[in-house]
């Protein structure tokens, strides 16, 4: 698949790592702000991972799970085509809750021409290869029996199975040391490479900035999407280039 804007407004959105759940109203009023101020008419909408704090199967059943759906629905039918990128929080999200929220899942990574350059969209945890224990935990949960044994579980596992993880991941996270949870310097420039690409836009550290990588002589524009804690934003792009827009909740 390569998903292409079909200028309408000529503006098209990035989001990631918004981490919505019942416990975090603030930030899902935000959402939806966006959805109606800013995405509405734009030419896409794409969401590159952990839109969801915890995802627990496509029975999920929050309330911001419910509502979230009905949002993007809406806007999708409207006319601006909605993608989703898994994130390392709820990649368990499949066809079932996409098709309800109007959503096109995309594999990580996917290149796509943005207005004419070609972009590579990740949702970036794979980027953070210093990070060998995460590494494999992710190949582990992410393959497809893993998945399917999942799934299979009973609600009430899944949703306790949920809060051990998301505990067992705060554990870990206080016990490493900040550098090995960002990007690696020379796994950016690979996949920079392999793709053949000179612009990445992705999520996942929390700390959103335009960085510039010198790749075979030319300058590569990587762009970090925020996340949606204390701050809220995103990354727009245009026919002119992308800026990144972040502002307190």
């Amino acid at each position: 698949m390569n998903p292409t804007p079909s200028s309408k407004t000529g503006r098209t959105f990035f989001v990631a790592d918004l981490h919505l759940t019942d416990e975090r109203p603030v930030a899902t009023g935000r959402f939806f702000r966006f959805l109606d101020e800013d995405a509405a008419g734009a030419d896409a909408l794409y969401i590159l991972g952990d839109l969801f704090e915890a995802w627990i199967g496509d029975d999920h059943d929050e309330r911001v799970a419910r509502d979230t759906a009905q949002r993007l629905k809406a806007l999708a039918d409207a006319g601006t085509p909605v993608y989703f990128m898994h994130g390392n929080r709820d990649f368990m999200l499949a066809g079932r809750y996409a098709a309800l929220s109007g959503m096109t899942l995309l594999a990580d990574p996917t290149r796509i021409d943005l207005y004419g350059v070609p972009t590579l969209l990740m949702h970036g945890d794979t980027l953070c290869s210093d990070d060998m224990a995460y590494q494999t935990f992710r190949r582990r949960v992410r393959h497809p029996l893993t998945l399917a044994l999942l799934r299979q579980l009973p609600l009430a596992w899944r949703r306790r199975l949920a809060r051990q993880a998301r505990a067992g991941s705060e554990s870990a996270k206080a016990g490493k040391p900040t550098a090995i949870m960002d990007v690696n310097a020379d796994t950016v420039l690979r996949v920079l490479r392999e793709h053949g690409i000179c612009r990445l836009i992705h999520g996942h550290t929390h700390r959103p900035a335009q960085h510039v990588h010198a790749v075979d002589g030319h300058d590569c524009e990587r762009w970090v999407v925020p996340d949606w804690y204390a701050r809220w934003g995103y990354v727009v792009c245009d026919a002119a280039g992308c800026a990144l827009r972040t502002e307190a909740l």
